[in-house]
């Protein structure tokens, strides 16, 4: 079972604040913690905790970041060989999070502004060699196009997680088996307001006509809804025993997604595992230490049973 992840590595900066603080006002009481994350990188050591070879393609700078998100890499078994080292810094993330475990994020990319269509082709091998390639959007859109036309050239199922949510170049949704948005991804996917007024249910449904593909709209305590050619059918959430922190959910849901969807388990069924990897993450502080063991995870389900 093989994963090629092209996605972000960034240096997570986070504090744990007493209420994020308003325009202008300065909250005191933070406590301050420092780690590894990104989507990409995130999805990745999830995939590999998980059981599945994988092969990461991101770019960090010459500097102490990149060289620990290289020695985690490492650690952690995921093949990094294709990693690009860029002229820029590599890119740090701001992540502010509230005792509810709501977050906000704000990031300079760095390094990732550098990871282009080259890059990718270098990659080439390793996507088609992949039982799925999956791909998030903290890199730039030239990166998340040429990643999934090499996916598609070559034969391999992509999956496309649209963190952070942009409008979709209109080539772009042939080339998708997959997508994995949010409730707020959603509308923003399909160039929509605010005010657009559609459920669910019609998001889903809106996306995989856009696609032909499978649709999975996640709705954390409210599950997920998976929409495919049969229809539109509903994946109950897996109750976390407690929420500390919610930053790596997503990740966490989409590395234990792409490894049952390369095990050739159902959508349905996969997604409902991924939603116990979800659940399991958010109720531990942090990110790279919250992702889960397949042993753990089957120690939840066993559990659920």
């Amino acid at each position: 079972m093989k994963i090629a992840v092209v996605g972000s590595y960034g240096a997570g900066l986070t504090m744990r604040v007493p209420k994020a603080p308003a325009a202008g006002e300065t909250v005191s009481g933070g406590l301050f913690d420092s780690g590894a994350g990104g989507k990409g990188s995130n999805q990745a050591i999830g995939a590999a905790r998980l059981g599945a070879e994988v092969s990461l393609l991101t770019a960090v700078g010459d500097d102490e970041f990149g060289s620990s998100a290289r020695e985690l890499w490492r650690r952690e078994g995921v093949g990094a060989e294709h990693v690009v080292t860029a002229g820029a810094p590599t890119m740090v993330g701001f992540i502010l999070v509230e005792p509810s475990g709501e977050n906000r994020i704000a990031i300079a990319p760095g390094a990732l502004d550098e990871l282009d269509a080259a890059a990718v082709e270098s990659f080439r091998a390793e996507i088609a060699s992949a039982d799925i390639l999956v791909v998030s959007m903290e890199i730039p859109e030239e990166a998340v196009v040429a990643a999934l036309r090499a996916g598609r050239a070559s034969g391999t199922r992509t999956l496309l997680n649209p963190a952070p949510a942009r409008p979709l170049p209109e080539e772009c949704w042939p080339l998708i088996d997959v997508l994995t948005p949010n409730q707020t991804e959603a509308p923003v996917l399909l160039g929509l307001d605010e005010e657009h007024g559609l459920g669910d249910e019609e998001l889903a449904r809106a996306l995989h006509e856009r696609t032909g593909g499978t649709v999975v709209i996640t709705r954390g305590g409210e599950g997920a809804l998976v929409a495919q050619a049969s229809g539109i059918t509903g994946v109950p959430p897996h109750p976390a025993r407690t929420v500390v922190d919610t930053t790596g959910a997503g990740d966490s849901f989409t590395a234990a997604f792409a490894v049952a969807l390369a095990e050739g388990q159902p959508v349905d069924q996969a997604v409902e595992f991924a939603a116990v990897a979800g659940s399991h993450t958010v109720s531990i502080a942090g990110v790279v230490p919250a992702l889960p063991t397949r042993a753990q995870l089957n120690a939840l389900i066993g559990n659920a049973s």
